[in-house]
């Protein structure tokens, strides 16, 4: 039954998926983020050969996104070694787990989608830049 697979799984898996999908969820949503804003990059550069250097930021905003999972799924691992220290009831590790899995999860999901909102921002900044040079400020700002 569902309350077996649950309660019979150990805390520690529970606890590692979390930070598994914390951080392969924000590798491929940095990595969705640059291939929109790079294949929009380097379309837009044919036009406009100078927007090439100057719209890197945005795959650096892409790759920040990727940075950020790395360092929760370095903080989530602490709170494991943490529990590790203490000794506590199979009920007090099983709410552990849980709390280090769904974190992750939630983690991975918005560094998910923010990897593909900064994506698609980094391609219209790039197509708008190579139409229109002053709106290159205005969108990073935003």
């Amino acid at each position: 039954s569902w309350h077996d697979i649950f309660f019979n799984t150990s805390p520690y898996a529970w606890a590692y998926w979390g930070i598994a999908l914390s951080l392969g969820a924000s590798i491929i949503g940095a990595a969705w983020g640059i291939l929109i804003t790079g294949a929009s990059l380097l379309g837009a550069s044919v036009k406009a050969p100078r927007i090439r250097s100057k719209n890197l930021v945005s795959i650096i905003f892409c790759e920040a996104v990727a940075i950020y999972g790395v360092i929760m799924a370095i903080i989530l691992q602490g709170k494991m070694n943490e529990a590790e220290i203490v000794p506590a009831t199979h009920q007090e590790l099983l709410f552990d787990g849980f709390a280090i899995f769904w974190t992750g999860v939630s983690v991975g999901l918005s560094n998910l989608v923010c990897g593909i909102c900064v994506g698609v921002t980094g391609s219209v900044c790039a197509i708008s830049d190579a139409q229109t040079p002053e709106t290159f400020v205005k969108i990073l700002v935003v």
